[in-house]
């Protein structure tokens, strides 16, 4: 895989896991609505590929060392790796029963997160296993975090 396609890729599934799960849990614990949940993956999964897109694409530019076909390159795999992996966890959510969905979906990014640091691990020649703690546990303190303030919000509005 071409280092831009790389960098996209990398940058879209990270993003696409963390954001998607700490909106998910949320928006759950905030209002225990399937469709609220639903739509708000259907929001993030456009609006923040979009942002995300544009994110790598200034970033990109900024180093002068790559190309402009290298500069889209990244933008594109990052705003469709977005698209695509946000959109994944509206699946368990039809599936299951929201409390389900949830421990699904949790279970399916920590997967991939796992997958995408392995490889990258691997591509390093690194070891896997801190990449993968490492990363894992900014996945939790995320989780955790939007749990507590969903809960919150929660609480105060309703």
């Amino acid at each position: 895989m071409k280092s831009s396609m790389r960098t996209g890729f990398s940058f879209g599934l990270t993003s696409g896991v963390i954001t998607t799960l700490g909106l998910m849990v949320g928006l759950n614990a905030g209002t225990s609505s399937k469709l609220v949940v639903l739509g708000g993956i259907l929001t993030i999964a456009i609006a923040d590929a979009f942002s995300d897109a544009l994110g790598i694409h200034m970033s990109e530019e900024s180093d002068h060392r790559k190309t402009h076909k290298e500069v889209w390159e990244s933008t594109f795999a990052t705003f469709f790796t977005k698209l695509v992996f946000a959109l994944t966890f509206i699946i368990p959510v039809l599936l299951f029963e929201l409390f389900t969905a949830m421990i699904v979906a949790i279970i399916w990014g920590m997967f991939l997160l796992v997958v995408l640091n392995y490889y990258l691990a691997w591509k390093n020649k690194r070891s896997p296993w801190k990449m993968i703690a490492e990363h894992l546990f900014i996945a939790v303190i995320v989780i955790v975090i939007t749990h507590f303030v969903g809960t919150w919000i929660g609480m105060f509005f309703s």
